[in-house]
């Protein structure tokens, strides 16, 4: 944690090490994740439509093609416009970390070196994220058709997105960064009884 940027900025921490409650990346990843995977899921239904209309059909739902490209359009968007708060967010909650020095993750990594991965992992995914939705974008204006190599691609994104969200998840599970609860709760503290 960096005292003299806490100074500067005159921040008061709380418990959990963050000048707000509740850590805002954790919140903001799964709003990327949740809106990436929803685009990546409806273009590939709407790619494979000719399959599925008999379903639908059988069903007594009304699709259209056309719908399931503009939902996979507008989420990617989103996603897009989201992640540059979630990476944001990250890195500013990534300066006030702590992390503990003694400790290894699962995979081996000290908190040092997980956080570096994810930090760099989280602008790697914002480019990717961006690259994809102008890719996403010159197909929905231009060719009017989504080609597979992006549907491809999209589905490495999501392995991708796994391998770092581990990465994320064993900065708050394993080592406690701004995870108030999970860290008094392993040194045997009550969090119940910190005031708020």
């Amino acid at each position: 944690m960096n005292s003299q940027l806490i100074e500067q900025l005159r921040l008061r921490l709380g418990a959990n090490g963050l000048p707000y409650e509740i850590p805002m990346h954790p919140k903001l990843v799964h709003l990327t994740l949740g809106l990436f995977i929803i685009a990546i899921l409806f273009d590939i239904a709407g790619a494979i439509f000719p399959i599925e209309r008999p379903i639908f059909k059988f069903l007594g739902l009304t699709a259209i093609r056309s719908s399931f490209f503009d939902v996979g359009w507008y989420n990617l968007l989103g996603a897009a416009v989201v992640t540059f708060f979630t990476v944001g967010f990250g890195f500013f909650e990534l300066l006030l970390a702590n992390p503990p020095v003694n400790q290894k993750s699962d995979w081996g990594l000290n908190a040092s070196w997980t956080m570096l991965l994810h930090g760099l992992g989280g602008v790697v995914l914002l480019g990717a994220i961006v690259a994809m939705t102008v890719w996403r974008g010159w197909q929905r204006y231009y060719s009017k058709q989504v080609q597979w190599s992006y549907l491809l691609v999209g589905m490495a994104m999501l392995g991708l997105l796994y391998v770092h969200g581990t990465l994320g998840g064993q900065l708050g599970g394993e080592f406690g960064i701004h995870v108030t609860a999970a860290k008094l709760i392993q040194e045997g503290v009550n969090p119940n009884l910190l005031p708020k």
